[in-house]
C-alpha cells in the first residue's frame, strides 16, 4: 500500500519518510507517495491495452537468445506485464533437454521495445554487480599479485586456477 505522505524508491520501491531526498541503496532521487500512485495507474493503463496471448497473425520478433532457463524467466517476467511470448529453439533444439541449444524469446513487434526494456530492468535487478556492496565489479584478476580479488563475488584471496568462495574460473 503506498502512502502519499511517504516517499518511495522508484528501482527498488522502498519507502522512506517525506524528509528523505536519495534511495540508500539505489542512489537515485525518491518520488513522492503521490507520483507512485500516478505510475502505477499509468502502468496498469498500459496492461490493460496489450493484447496478451499471440495469436496466428502476430509479426513476431525476437527480443533475447540464451539458454532455456535463461530464457522462461524472462518470459514469466514478460506475461507478468500482460505481454504475450513465444520460445523458439534453434536447429540444435531436440527437445529432450539434453543438446546445448538456444532459445529465442519472441513478442509482437509492437511490443519489443517495452520487452527489451523489461528484461533490461529485470536483468539490472538481479545481478550481484547492480546491487550495494558491488563495488568488486572492476576488479581485475591478476595471477601474479601476492592476494587478488574476485570480479564476480569480490572475494579476496591469493592467486588460483578459480575463486575459491564463488568457483569463478580463472584458466
Amino acid at each position: 500500500m503506498i502512502d502519499p505522505q511517504h516517499k518511495y524508491c522508484p528501482k527498488c520501491k522502498d519507502e522512506y519518510r517525506a524528509e528523505i531526498v536519495i534511495c540508500a541503496h539505489c542512489e537515485v532521487e525518491l518520488l513522492t507517495g503521490a507520483a507512485m500512485l500516478e505510475r502505477q495507474r499509468a502502468g496498469l493503463m498500459k496492461r490493460a491495452v496489450r493484447k496478451g496471448d499471440l495469436r496466428e497473425d502476430d509479426e513476431l520478433v525476437s527480443v533475447r537468445r540464451g539458454p532455456l532457463a535463461e530464457m522462461r524467466a524472462y518470459e514469466q517476467v514478460l506475461k507478468r506485464e500482460g505481454i504475450g511470448t513465444m520460445l523458439a529453439g534453434d536447429d540444435k533444439s531436440c527437445g529432450k533437454n539434453c543438446c546445448p541449444s538456444n532459445f529465442d524469446l519472441l513478442v509482437r513487434r509492437e511490443e519489443a521495445p517495452e520487452a527489451v526494456q523489461l528484461i533490461a530492468a529485470e536483468i539490472r535487478r538481479t545481478a550481484p554487480l547492480d546491487g550495494p556492496g558491488g563495488s568488486h565489479h572492476d576488479a581485475v584478476f591478476h595471477d601474479e599479485a601476492a592476494v587478488t580479488v574476485c570480479p564476480a563475488c569480490g572475494h579476496s584471496f591469493p592467486p588460483a586456477p578459480e575463486c575459491p568462495d564463488c568457483g569463478l574460473c580463472f584458466g
